[in-house]
């Protein structure tokens, strides 16, 4: 009896813990978040600047962060397509006056940079504080998100180069952004002037099929040969619920009934899985150069340097692989020996 009193007692609090609101619309059923856990969420950043923290950062402290933990990616100067697309290049002065990159209506233009087609300064800010760098999201202070923005922006000459961006001033830089009258509201994602009287346009004009409609054609995506069978046969990795199976990865397509066994020894599965945890795979495959050279090419030039391998890990580098460079990587010790541990004796997969 006394167990029955208090669990209907823990009952009672919990319900006058939650917020009365929550109570009402979902009974029984969780909580409303907290102030504090819809601020760590509610980051973004809109065009009319809503949601833009306060903070200042200068062009040349942002060319030091550039340098340290951009330039890998995207160049020194933000021109490099050994990775991504180049994000600055196309735009001259006589666009920052018009607000209308001249280039984007040039088809024979090798190819379109971000500042050629971005017409909003808060889109910039809000992506780099949200997703850069790449191996390492949301790692950037405001300061410091701040003063990246203010180097590219430099790089495009829409800032001089001893400008300071902050809150107080990113509406005039706004002003300046070369293709800033180029974005078209005809999308129906929000009203604009052409709408007239508030009314949205239907997103497209199409019209349903219903007579001889043609029969749909079944797509699937592949993956590329040289991922098929980075991490075993996908097939066999999947649970047995639902429609999804898994496109089978064998090298020999299957044929010849024999899955592909995952690695039975703990120390190479656990190094695995921080390669995955900590990024690694977005540059390296398991056999295959993408970005940089596969594992197993690694394992082969560095075989039984464990230590050498583990410096590397952390402090990055450039020049042994080809011109585009390793960032540092922020991964904890520990971490970084396994990984290279694993890559010492060989890199294999099972």
């Amino acid at each position: 009896m006394s167990s029955s009193r208090n669990a209907l007692a823990a009952l009672l609090l919990a319900a006058c813990v939650l917020p009365a609101g929550a109570q009402d619309k979902f009974p029984g059923v969780g909580r409303a978040a907290t102030p504090a856990e819809v601020k760590a969420w509610d980051i973004d950043v809109r065009p009319d600047f809503k949601g833009l923290p306060p903070g200042s950062g200068s062009v040349d402290k942002g060319q030091d962060i550039w340098e340290s933990k951009c330039a890998s990616c995207h160049g020194v100067f933000g021109e490099s397509n050994s990775v991504f697309n180049p994000l600055v290049g196309g735009t001259t002065q006589d666009d920052i006056k018009t607000g209308r990159v001249a280039t984007l209506m040039r088809p024979d233009y090798p190819g379109r940079t971000t500042l050629m087609k971005v017409p909003t300064v808060s889109t910039l800010w809000d992506y780099i504080h949200r997703a850069m760098p790449w191996n390492a999201p949301k790692s950037l202070s405001v300061d410091e998100v701040y003063a990246v923005t203010a180097f590219l922006l430099n790089l495009a000459d829409i800032v001089p180069a001893d400008f300071t961006l902050s809150d107080k001033n990113i509406a005039e830089v706004q002003q300046r952004m070369p293709n800033r009258n180029g974005m078209s509201t005809q999308h129906a994602l929000w009203p604009g002037n052409e709408f007239g009287a508030g009314k949205i346009k239907p997103d497209t004009q199409a019209k349903a099929c219903m007579t001889n409609c043609e029969v749909p054609i079944d797509v699937s995506s592949r993956l590329p040969p040289h991922a098929a069978d980075a991490w075993g046969n996908l097939h066999d990795q999947n649970r047995l619920v639902g429609p999804q199976r898994g496109e089978v990865t064998t090298k020999d397509g299957g044929k010849s009934g024999a899955a592909a066994k995952p690695a039975a020894d703990p120390q190479t599965l656990a190094a695995i899985a921080l390669t995955q945890k900590n990024g690694c795979t977005a540059c390296h495959g398991m056999s295959a150069k993408l970005v940089g050279p596969g594992f197993a090419e690694i394992a082969k030039k560095n075989a039984g340097k464990a230590d050498y391998l583990a410096g590397k890990i952390v402090s990055g580098g450039e020049g042994v692989w080809g011109n585009v460079p390793m960032p540092a990587q922020t991964l904890s010790p520990d971490d970084a020996k396994a990984i290279a541990a694993w890559l010492a004796a060989g890199a294999k997969a099972n």
